[in-house]
């Protein structure tokens, strides 16, 4: 007979050293030869990036040891960090971003002795240069990829380009023998993809105001002997266009996902139409000074091309938000058919005949696969997790259409029956809007909770906010249901997965769709009698820490609160105290600061402080430059003396979104210790948590 426990005091074998070990997942992936490479998280080891290959006979191995750590700091999220290429005599040469310095290295893992040697230069103005999205040019001596350069000591004082760095070294204290390929008339650019008969190279590119999901476009220029693109031009997208990725068929016609019709979907332009005639810029039968965008200055045109919908109408996602440079949600297949990762909330990964339609998705019990790629021949590589497994590397052999784990295979470190069991649910809010979230009640194989209690809730909201709860195995959520507290993920309005009308919600709605959004979900578990209303809390970190914050300021929902490295003072975000690729993104999330100056101040909870009525945790990371915690300390400076409970914990060497083993481990244990004071729940398994008044 099962035992009767208080919800929250259950034991679990799952503690915060187990969940922290576990956190994070493979991403970018690519192949060298016949071999899947990719990068892998090591909380352990200073929190780096490791990069893996997984060799012919199967076994892995990280290619760099410690400290190497394979990370961009591109518009400071970061993007593809590396590239390699197998060679028959001296086996794979592989090109990287070293995290701490942002050099470009080079190095052959197969050639005894070796050691990485760099590529780039270091420049000490402002934030140095930093590369993302590398691709081999093995035939001409060079790899191309996106440079960032700094300019000034300011974080907007920045400049992008696509750009070939020399690979035999002449480069790496010349900063002068780094060329570049594209003109800098756009404040954002990918890394180029290029045609099958090397001829043309097209790229994606965006400027402010709008970030990726609001408006990009399509640049395709002419691949020169020895100098920059010719005749760049843009073929597809505009400001209120969102194309998430371009790659070419293998026929020579451009393929791209754009969401002009609500949905990020597969777009076609055959070679034909690309070479027509039409001149570089010019619309038909439009003079070039009538349309925006064309010429050196920033802006967008309408597309100058017709495409084609490759699989329209199914009401699905086949993109997402272009946090990181390289991201992929397509590749093109040898015999023409495409790999798709495609869905609405779930998603799942599928081959497309582009002639037909046709789309057969791969078996398994996967939900959701990552935005990343990798193809040859007949295989298809991804990274996908479910409800029941974490994220690991999956192939799938489109001529038997049969699918395996090959790397980074999940295991379960303690019972799968201390796992959650979730709930996919849609609950109607304000206006009878919908809000989808996912619910995971307590759940506990040595525990029962008497039947007159019901159990404590956490409501996570996730950061982006252009951002989405994946249904996946997340052992910091088990840490909470295997103790008897549960939590609801919100993918409140804004979120990505459900269409551009469903991410258009909070458009100069910030701080008001999320936070009504939130608590529509957490009053209607309460309502229903699925959680205790006495004893809701809310957390999250970026953006979700925002919501929490602004939760916390606006409503009398919740009990208490974690807030992890917010954003709590809008006017000063939005005039200089967050990065370059984020800094006008609230003019879309709020509106113009300069026609709307009263919004920003009143929604910003740290000019709410005297609202906060619960006790609240604060972590931060005292290297983070996109939520940096100057406005955690003026936050907490407003809270002085005001008699609630809050703790305030800051990280040295950590930034945004942690990293380190030792920093998750107390971040969660305080979490923990938040809510069981809160709640009048005993939990002696994990250090007290100091609040101070």
């Amino acid at each position: 007979m099962v035992p009767t426990g208080a919800y929250g005091t259950w034991p679990s074998p799952i503690d915060a050293a187990l969940a922290a070990s576990h956190d994070g997942r493979p991403e970018f992936l690519g192949m060298v030869a016949d071999e899947v490479w990719w990068t892998v998280p090591r909380p352990t080891e200073g929190g780096r990036r490791a990069l893996i290959r997984r060799r012919a006979d199967g076994g892995e191995e990280s290619v760099l040891p410690s400290p190497w750590n394979v990370r961009s700091r591109v518009i400071e999220y970061g993007g593809h960090p590396w590239a390699g290429a197998g060679r028959a005599e001296s086996g794979p040469l592989l090109v990287f971003v070293h995290f701490p310095d942002q050099r470009l290295y080079a190095y052959e893992p197969d050639v005894p002795d070796a050691v990485p040697r760099p590529l780039t230069p270091v420049s000490a103005v402002g934030g140095g240069l930093r590369w993302a999205d590398p691709q081999l040019r093995l035939e001409r001596g060079e790899v191309w990829c996106v440079l960032e350069e700094f300019t000034g000591e300011a974080a907007t004082d920045v400049r992008r380009v696509i750009a070939a760095v020399p690979l035999d070294g002449s480069a790496a204290e010349d900063r002068g023998a780094v060329r570049e390929l594209s003109d800098d008339r756009h404040r954002f650019v990918t890394g180029p993809r290029l045609s099958p008969d090397g001829r043309h190279a097209a790229w994606i590119a965006w400027d402010h105001p709008q970030m990726p999901w609001d408006g990009t476009v399509v640049m395709l220029g002419e691949v020169t002997a020895g100098g920059p693109f010719g005749g760049a031009r843009q073929v597809a997208g505009a400001t209120d266009e969102s194309v998430a990725q371009v790659d070419w068929a293998p026929d020579g016609s451009l393929l791209f996902v754009s969401d002009l019709g609500n949905w990020w979907e597969l777009q076609r332009v055959r070679l034909e139409a690309l070479v027509s005639g039409v001149a570089p810029g010019v619309v038909p039968g439009v003079g070039p000074e009538a349309v925006p965008g064309v010429g050196p200055g920033p802006g967008a045109a309408p597309p100058v091309v017709p495409s084609t919908g490759l699989c329209p109408g199914r009401g699905e996602e086949f993109g997402g938000p272009l946090w990181k440079i390289g991201l992929k949600w397509f590749h093109p297949l040898d015999n023409g058919l495409i790999a798709v990762i495609h869905g609405k909330g779930a998603t799942a990964l599928g081959i497309l005949d582009p002639e037909t339609g046709e789309l057969v998705d791969a078996p398994g019990p996967w939900t959701e696969w990552a935005s990343t790629l990798a193809v040859h021949g007949d295989r298809v590589i991804g990274v996908a997790a479910s409800p029941r497994s974490a994220y690991e590397v999956v192939e799938l052999d489109t001529a038997t259409g049969r699918t395996r784990v090959i790397g980074s295979a999940h295991d379960d470190p303690v019972d799968p029956v201390y796992y959650p069991e979730p709930q996919i649910r849609t609950f109607t809010g304000p206006d009878n809007r919908e809000i989808h979230a996912h619910i995971y009640p307590p759940h506990s194989p040595d525990r029962i909770a008497p039947d007159e209690e019901l159990p404590p809730f956490v409501v996570w909201a996730h950061g982006g906010p252009t951002s989405h709860a994946p249904l996946v195995l997340d052992l910091e959520i088990a840490y909470f249901t295997s103790r008897g507290i549960g939590v609801a993920e919100v993918n409140y309005g804004g979120s990505t997965g459900y269409g551009r009308e469903y991410r258009d919600r909070l458009r100069e709605q910030w701080g008001v769709i999320d936070v009504e959004d939130c608590a529509a979900v957490a009053e209607a578990l309460a309502a229903e009698g699925t959680a205790d209303p006495a004893r809701l809390a809310i957390r999250g970190g970026s953006a979700g820490g925002w919501t929490t914050a602004a939760s916390l300021t606006t409503t009398d929902v919740y009990a208490c609160g974690t807030i992890i490295y917010p954003i709590l003072d809008l006017v000063s975000w939005a005039t200089g105290e967050t990065h370059d690729f984020e800094s006008q993104y609230l003019q879309s999330l709020v509106g113009p600061l300069a026609e709307v100056p009263g919004r920003y101040r009143e929604r910003s909870p740290l000019q709410h402080s005297d609202r906060i009525s619960t006790p609240f945790l604060l972590l931060q990371g005292l290297d983070d430059v996109i939520c940096p915690p100057a406005q955690c300390e003026r936050f907490l400076a407003r809270m002085a003396g005001r008699g609630i409970p809050h703790a305030y914990i800051a990280f040295e060497g950590e930034g945004h979104g942690f990293r380190r083993a030792e920093t998750m481990i107390r971040a969660l244990e305080a979490e923990l210790s938040l809510y069981a004071q809160t709640f009048g729940i005993p939990h002696p398994d994990v250090p007290l948590l100091e609040l101070k008044k």
